[in-house]
């Protein structure tokens, strides 16, 4: 049997078990992006949240694009969330290549060439990509500067969150 036909036998069992208020519309106080990356599956158990508490936004190398400011407006704009924080970790594995390397990848397994503008967003400091995702949600016109916007790197070892902060005009971190 393959992992699908296993997922859906035990959906059909945690079916039977339910709960109308599952239902209710949601109605998060926070949204959190953070990388789709499977070790981060239990964030939520880690900081202390509960499902309804958060809006989860989730991809690879936790990337600020046109999706996720999408999902970030609905979230604060219609959900009502008040509060964005922004979760990259440690071991991404958008550290291990760069966009290039991926590009001439694909055009030897494909034959084609990625469509511009094609972009895989690699990074190698997952410190300095959170700055950057966090400065991009910060400076969205359609996310209002009253919701706070925080980033963090979550170190996979240890299980700590550390908080980023922004880089002074020195470029050191303030």
């Amino acid at each position: 049997m393959s992992l699908i036909d296993d997922a859906l036998s035990a959906n059909e069992s945690l079916a039977d078990d339910n709960d109308p208020d599952r239902a209710k519309p949601p109605a998060p106080r926070i949204a959190i992006v953070t990388c789709a990356d499977p070790r981060l599956s239990g964030i939520l158990r880690m900081l202390g949240l509960a499902d309804a508490d958060v809006d989860m936004i989730r991809n690879v190398g936790t990337v600020i694009d046109d999706d996720s400011v999408r999902s970030l407006v609905i979230s604060t704009r219609v959900l009502g969330t008040t509060e964005i924080m922004i979760i990259n970790h440690d071991g991404c594995g958008l550290t291990t290549f760069t966009d290039g390397e991926l590009e001439d990848r694909l055009r030897r397994e494909t034959g084609m060439s990625p469509i511009a503008p094609a972009r895989f967003y690699s990074f190698t400091d997952p410190e300095q990509n959170t700055r950057e995702q966090v400065q991009k949600v910060r400076s969205h016109p359609w996310i209002s500067p009253e919701v706070p916007v925080r980033g963090f790197v979550y170190d996979l070892a240890t299980r700590r969150l550390t908080e980023v902060h922004e880089e002074s005009a020195a470029g050191q971190p303030d």
